[in-house]
């Protein structure tokens, strides 16, 4: 087996269970000496718990590869930093970041508390920015480096009850855009997953229709292994020419996404008038309107 990564040190942030303890061993078995990263939280980031980002570091240890732990939280600076310290007090290096720690807190929006709102932007795109940050001078000084984060389209596209995480996601896109652009002369590349798997964030749904249950069962077809191939992928430098993008991974489809551009444009001499504006631009782009979807109505085709 080809090792996409051999010889470099990844840093993987929420590797304790599902998607992130899959990149973790990935990672290692392709040749990457490894720093799982895990609070060991719940699903709505409670509490503290070393026993899942050990056994990461044991599954990856019993086949052969090198791996430490590290417990801190990505939502502290000091803690980003004492993660990217770990990589470099282990392994004397840092060449890949997989921002993939995460929370959720689902509530509808007017019934959104403050609470919510702060906590799963705190752990998603705080965290990415802390961890991405804490590493970015490492990555700056020896001219290479990756970024992988994990953005979602509940953000891309939309979803119920999920503002805060929603936000949270496509601030990441934004975020991973511009690292892209300002890190590039020194050879450093930042992508985004948008992971369709079944996880433990995912198994947090609410099944309460038929709906929700159908839905559930499709996700459950999606295992965590399919992301990992992905983030392999995107960290080796075999994707070397890949930076900026959005890659959705859907079972066994992966899609590149699309990024905001102009889709219509009007011009009026003298200038627009909200009466104008009613009178020409609403009918003139009435038909490019985005429709207000769900990522089920984009997805609307069973996982292949």
């Amino acid at each position: 087996m080809a090792r996409m990564v051999d010889g470099k040190v990844a840093v993987v942030t929420g590797a304790g269970r599902g998607i992130g303890r899959e990149i973790a061993a990935m990672m290692a078995r392709h040749g990457a000496r490894v720093v799982v990263n895990d609070l060991g939280a719940s699903v709505a980031g409670e509490g503290a718990d070393r026993s899942p980002g050990a056994e990461t570091v044991e599954l990856i240890r019993a086949a052969g590869g090198q791996a430490v732990l590290n417990t801190d939280s990505v939502t502290e600076r000091k803690g980003a930093e004492t993660i990217i310290g770990t990589a470099i007090e282990a392994f004397g290096r840092v060449d890949i970041v997989v921002n993939n720690a995460g929370i959720l807190r689902d509530r509808i929006f007017h019934r959104m508390s403050e609470d919510e709102w702060d906590a799963v932007l705190a752990v998603h795109l705080k965290g990415s920015f802390n961890v991405s940050r804490a590493a970015a001078n490492h990555f700056k000084e020896q001219e290479s480096g990756a970024f992988v984060h994990m953005t979602s389209t509940s953000g891309l596209i939309g979803n119920f009850g999920q503002a805060n995480y929603a936000a949270a996601k496509l601030g990441i896109v934004g975020l991973s855009r511009s690292i892209a652009l300002d890190m590039a002369r020194f050879n450093v590349r930042s992508n985004c997953i948008s992971p369709f798997a079944w996880s433990r964030m995912i198994g947090a749904i609410p099944t309460d229709t038929p709906e929700q249950q159908a839905r559930v069962e499709k996700l459950k077809q999606m295992t965590p292994d399919k992301i990992a191939a992905m983030a392999v992928y995107l960290a080796s430098d075999a994707a070397r020419e890949i930076t900026g993008q959005i890659l959705a991974v859907r079972n066994n489809e992966v899609f590149l996404m699309s990024q905001p551009r102009p889709i219509r444009g009007l011009h009026r001499a003298g200038g627009w008038t909200p009466e104008a504006l009613a009178e020409e631009m609403g009918p003139a782009f009435r038909s490019s309107l985005v429709p207000l979807e769900r990522t089920a109505d984009v997805f609307s085709w069973d996982p292949v």
